[in-house]
């Protein structure tokens, strides 16, 4: 499981691009953030307006075991899997541009990847249409509504297809450092949803919400091609270096089995953990598995958050290596890492805090219940236990798929963690029940971040694995605080919303304070310079 690390280029090999400026950086995560909050916060208007009208019961038990097909989708098609395999081959195509411009080198990535694409697409959502009894009866035997939720997954297969499509679209203009269309998509793809269940939930029922992702699945894909005709006979600025002379790296003429292989594989082993919690919590009392779907959905809006920088410095970690300059990229990998900590620890102190104050905001009206609320909050607070773990992945996935070359470790570990999941999951479910799932699942991440942080060290990038896991240990601990605080500031008041504005300040205070503290580095650059020389001279 371990593969060699090409030789580095000789000094006079290339002069490396610029790094972009701090500004630049910043600017774009901004842009990015905006937006991803924006399409988070449609995401939950949507979960709201889906637990309002229907509630959970059978119906909505199986419009989610449908909704496994966007899930997978996404992370296979936009979030994880082709991002994985295509913005290294959009940098990489973009380097050779740099030397030989004619013919161009990304207009022939598209020509080689784009129609194969569109067509596998097509072949894959034709057979998941006609094969969705089976799928149904796999994921989840002995469902109530499997009638209901056949009809439901025929109805979200339309979005392999068009996810794939977006997906392609993310990755062609994140490659070439434009952010705010792909950033956009999760806007439009909720719009979609939460328009069609307001119009035709009282008819159509569930069926509306599955109606609504087929919509909001092209919508995705229409709100980049403004974006794309801009871009289109644009250079952007690459490095000098060429693909083509990098050791170990084939010219991008044509993504190879052998380097999407691995990716795939990834992908499909991070999202089958949900398929594995919607297994085990089929025989379970009516509504465990929308218990589990609720708060999976807000217990992640941390690691959302997050992962907003990784988004917008993935790029740049491909160019870096594609460039020979290992020292920035690992520089931005082990920042990443920090920064990503440090938001997804914060919020999960206010999540396992506040968990019930939370659902019953978001959730306890129409059709959901107090008891629904209790059952949702419990999941939830077990659930958040693995986030820093689902974060630590995020960010370490990516520096491993940005070389650019056949890497099955991360696949590997990703198995691992699986089968942890699955194991622990089928011992729990007996005496736990949904909480027991979400714990397994939580043990499953953090074994694989644990893995993949460990195997860092010995990637191009070579990460200290000390280094960065001494800051995380630091993090825990501050994280730990953070939670006791927050519970006592929500005990003070009544009702959710200054419970939450209470608790969320003195979580953020004492983060702050403790993180300082214990010398994180991160929190000692928001000194003063002075205290700051004073602090580091200790």
């Amino acid at each position: 499981m371990t593969e060699t690390a090409p030789p580095r280029l000789p000094s006079d090999a290339g002069v490396p691009e610029p790094p972009p400026s701090g500004r630049l950086l910043a600017r774009a995560a901004l842009l990015t953030a905006v937006l991803t909050v924006a399409g988070a916060l449609l995401g939950l208007l949507r979960d709201q307006t889906f637990a309002h009208v229907f509630g959970a019961d059978t119906d909505t038990d199986a419009f989610l075991v449908a909704w496994t097909v966007p899930e997978v989708a996404a992370t296979l098609l936009i979030e994880d899997g082709l991002a994985f395999v295509l913005v290294p081959a959009f940098s990489l195509a973009l380097v050779e541009r740099a030397r030989t411009p004619d013919p161009d080198p990304v207009r022939a990535l598209v020509a080689a990847t784009l129609p194969r694409l569109a067509l596998a697409l097509a072949a894959a959502g034709a057979v998941l249409i006609a094969a969705a009894p089976a799928v149904v009866a796999v994921l989840a035997p002995g469902l109530p509504r499997a009638d209901l939720a056949v009809d439901c997954t025929r109805l979200t297969a339309t979005c392999v297809v068009s996810f794939g499509l977006a997906g392609y679209c993310s990755a062609a203009l994140r490659g070439h450092g434009r952010f705010l269309a792909p950033a956009s998509i999760y806007v439009a793809y909720n719009v979609g949803i939460i328009g069609l269940l307001l119009l035709l939930g009282g008819a159509w029922g569930v069926r509306a919400a599955a109606c609504g992702v087929a919509l909001g699945g092209l919508l995705m894909v229409l709100v980049q091609i403004p974006a794309l005709l801009r871009a289109r006979g644009r250079r952007a600025p690459a490095p000098a270096v060429p693909a083509a002379r990098r050791p170990g790296v084939r010219a991008p003429g044509a993504l190879r089995l052998t380097l999407v292989a691995p990716v795939v594989v990834f992908a499909l082993g991070r999202q089958t953990q949900v398929l594995v919690e919607r297994f085990l919590a089929a025989p379970l009392p009516a509504g465990a598995i929308s218990h589990l779907n609720y708060a999976q959905k807000v217990a992640q809006m941390p690691m959302v958050l997050s992962m907003m920088l990784c988004t917008v410095t993935f790029p740049v970690i491909a160019r870096a290596l594609a460039a020979g300059d290992t020292d920035r990229a690992r520089r931005r990998v082990e920042s990443d890492l920090s920064v990503a900590g440090a938001i997804v620890l914060l919020g999960t102190a206010v999540v396992v805090a506040c968990a019930p104050e939370l659902i019953q905001l978001l959730f306890q009206r129409g059709a959901f219940s107090a008891a629904d609320t209790a059952a949702t909050a419990a999941v939830m607070r077990v659930y958040a236990l693995g986030l820093l773990g689902q974060t630590l992945v995020g960010v370490l996935a990516r520096s491993y798929f940005s070389e650019a070359r056949p890497l099955w470790f991360p696949a590997c570990a990703m198995l691992a963690g699986l089968t942890a999941t699955a194991v622990t999951g089928a011992l729990a479910v007996p005496a736990w029940g949904a909480p027991g799932i979400a714990a397994a699942n939580a043990l499953g991440i953090t074994l694989t971040a644990l893995l993949l942080l460990r195997g860092g060290g010995r990637r191009r990038t070579a990460l200290s694995a000390r280094r960065v896991g001494g800051q995380l240990v630091r993090l825990l601990a501050a994280a730990c605080a953070a939670t006791a605080a927050c519970r006592w500031g929500a005990s003070l008041a009544p009702t959710p919303v200054p419970a939450l504005a209470v608790g969320g300040l003195c979580a953020l205070t004492v983060f702050t304070v403790t993180a300082r503290l214990l010398r994180v580095r991160e929190f000692t650059l928001l000194l003063p310079s002075p205290t700051r020389k004073l602090w580091h001279a200790r």
